[in-house]
C-alpha cells in the first residue's frame, strides 16, 4: 500500500518527467547502481531504484538484474505477477531492438494483484539467526494465492503447515528453529480443499485457495494473534487440528498400527525423525502423549515421490491395558476424532547427508521414529554402505514388524538386522539379553576407520539414558549420536 501512494503521489519515478525513450543496451548497461538502476522485462524498461525499499526479497535481489535483462530471472520465480500495472509510474521507454517476446506470452498472461516478490533467496543468513520472512497475496477470478518469501534453500513440503478454520486462516512455516506464522481472518469464504508448492531453490512458498464466489477481494481478511510473527520455534504453543480415525489393525498382540486422515482444510507432513502429540479428552480432561508417525509399511513410504496431498498420518502405538490414554484411544470407532499437534523435535535430517554408516538401537516401540530414518536413509543417501538395526524386546512376540525387516534385509544388502530378546524361549538362537557395552562393541562397527558414522537410539528413559553412557564410553562422540526422546 505505501508503494501503491507514492505511485499515485504525481512523484517523477523515472527522473525523465514523463518523457519516454528509446533504450540501446549500452544505455542500459550504464543504469547499474542502487540509486540508478533501470531493468528490462520483456523489452520495456524500468527505472526500480524508487521500488528498491519496497521490493519483498531485498535491494541486493533486484541488484541481480541491474542494467541488464531480467525477463529469465523475473520469470524464474513470478511471471504471473502484473509488474506492468505495478511499474507503471516507473517506465523509462521501450529497448531499441525489442526482444522476442514468447509466442504464448499474451495468452498466458493473468490479471493479478499484489507486490513484486523477490526473486533469489539471499545466500548469507545474519549471525543471530535467519532473516526474516515476508508474505505477499494475488488473485485472479476464482483463486487468492499467498506467497511466503523464506530467504531460504531448504524450504519443502515439511516445513509448512497450514490450517482453515471458518473465516481463519493459518500458516506456519519453520526455518531452522524459529517460526514464521501468517495468521488471518479472511474477509471472504474459501472452499475447503487447497494446494500448497514449494519452490525449493528460491525458499518460495504458494498457498493456492479456490474462492466461493468469483469476487475480487479488496484486502485478504483482518490479522489475528502472532500474524507476521518470526520467534524460536520453542516460544509457540501447540497447535492443534482434529483428525479421522479411518483404520485400526492389529501388528503385534499388543500393538496396532492406527491410521488418522487430517481434515481437507490441513494441510501437515511431519518430517522424518520428528513427533507429534495425540491429545484426547478423558474423564473430563484433555490428556496428551507424544508419538513418531510412521509410514504404513517399510517399504512404501520413498519408493515413489511424496504427493504434495498427504493426507494419513500413520501410528505405531502399544496398548497398556492398564494405562491411562492408549485403553482410551484403542476404544476409538472408526471416524472418530483425535486431536494432532503440529510436529516437534530436535532431529535433523541433513544429519544424514554424505553419512557411510548408519547404526540404529531401539527398544520395542522405540523402533517407530526409526522407521522413516531407515526408508529415507536407503532411499536418499548415496553415500550409504550400511545400515544396522539391533531391535530390544521380551520376546519373539513382540518385535514389530519382522518379516518386513527380514524381508528388507533380504532386499537390500546394505540393510541388517540383529533382533536382541530379554525373555526368550528355550527354542530363541539369537542374541539375548539387554544393551551392554560388549554387544555394542561387537555390533557398532565402521567400514572403515574413517567413515561418517550416525548411531540413532531410542526406547524407554532407562535404556536410552544407559545406552548414551555406553556410546560414550566406546570413544563416539557428542555428534554421532542421536537420542529420540519427546
Amino acid at each position: 500500500m505505501d508503494w501503491i501512494r507514492l505511485t499515485k503521489s504525481g512523484k517523477d519515478l523515472t527522473g525523465l518527467k514523463g518523457r519516454l525513450i528509446e533504450v540501446t543496451e549500452e544505455e542500459l548497461k550504464k543504469h547499474n547502481k542502487k540509486d540508478d538502476c533501470w531493468i528490462c522485462i520483456r523489452g520495456f524498461v524500468y527505472n526500480v531504484s524508487p521500488y528498491m525499499e519496497y521490493h519483498p526479497g531485498g535491494e541486493d535481489e533486484l541488484m541481480r538484474a541491474a542494467g541488464s535483462d531480467g525477463t529469465d530471472l523475473f520469470d524464474q520465480v513470478h511471471r504471473w505477477v502484473n509488474y506492468e500495472s505495478m511499474l507503471k509510474e516507473c517506465l523509462v521507454g521501450r529497448m531499441a531492438m525489442k526482444p522476442a517476446l514468447p509466442k504464448d506470452y499474451h495468452e498466458e498472461k493473468k490479471v493479478l494483484n499484489g507486490m513484486l516478490p523477490q526473486s533469489q533467496v539471499t545466500d548469507t543468513l545474519a549471525k543471530e539467526g535467519p532473516s526474516s520472512p515476508s508474505y505477499d497475496w494475488f488473485q485472479t477470478d476464482s483463486l487468492v494465492t499467498i506467497v511466503i518469501y523464506t530467504k531460504q534453500k531448504d524450504i519443502n513440503l515439511d516445513s509448512v503447515i497450514v490450517d482453515h478454520r471458518d473465516d481463519s486462516f493459518r500458516a506456519e512455516t519453520v526455518i531452522k528453529d524459529y517460526s514464521y506464522l501468517v495468521h488471518v481472518a479472511l474477509s471472504h469464504e474459501i472452499q475447503e480443499d487447497f494446494s500448497v508448492l514449494v519452490v525449493e531453490n528460491v525458499g518460495k512458498i504458494e498457498i493456492v485457495l479456490k474462492k466461493k464466489e468469483n469476487t475480487s477481494w479488496k484486502r485478504l481478511g483482518h490479522p489475528l494473534e502472532n500474524h507476521n510473527s518470526f520467534i524460536p520455534k520453542k516460544d509457540t504453543g501447540l497447535f492443534y487440528r482434529k483428525c479421522q480415525l479411518v483404520s485400526k489393525e492389529n501388528v503385534t498382540h499388543d500393538t496396532k498400527l492406527f491410521c488418522l486422515m487430517l481434515p481437507p482444510s490441513a494441510h501437515l507432513q511431519v518430517p522424518v525423525g520428528q513427533h507429534v502429540y495425540l491429545k484426547l479428552p478423558i474423564t473430563g480432561t484433555e490428556i496428551v502423549k507424544p508419538y513418531t508417525p510412521v509410514s504404513d509399511s517399510l517399504f512404501s513410504e520413498f519408493k515413489e515421490p511424496v504427493l504434495p496431498n498427504n493426507i494419513y498420518i500413520y501410528f505405531l502405538i502399544k496398548i497398556y491395558p492398564a494405562g491411562f490414554f492408549t485403553p482410551e484411544l484403542d476404544q476409538l470407532q472408526i471416524g472418530d476424532s483425535v486431536s494432532v499437534s503440529n510436529p516437534e523435535g530436535n532431529f535433523i535430517i541433513c544429519q544424514l547427508q554424505e553419512l557411510e554408516d548408519l547404526f540404529l538401537l531401539a527398544a520395542g516401540t522405540g523402533f517407530t521414529p526409526m522407521v522413516k530414518v531407515l526408508n529415507y536413509a536407503l532411499t536418499n543417501i548415496p553415500s550409504l554402505r550400511k545400515v544396522k538395526l539391533m531391535f530390544f524386546n521380551k520376546t519373539e512376540d513382540d518385535i514389530i514388524w519382522r518379516s518386513q525387516l527380514e524381508k528388507l534385509a533380504f532386499k537390500d544388502k546394505r540393510f541388517e538386522v540383529e533382533f536382541v530378546l530379554s525373555a526368550p524361549t528355550s527354542e530363541w538362537s539369537g542374541k539375548q539379553g539387554c544393551i551392554s557395552p560388549a554387544l555394542l562393541s561387537e555390533f557398532l562397527k565402521r567400514s572403515s576407520d574413517t567413515s561418517k558414522v550416525l548411531i540413532c537410539l531410542c526406547g524407554p528413559t532407562p535404556f536410552t539414558e544407559q545406552g548414551m553412557k555406553m556410546l560414550h564410553d566406546l570413544n563416539f562422540s557428542k555428534d554421532e549420536i542421536h537420542s529420540f526422546t519427546a
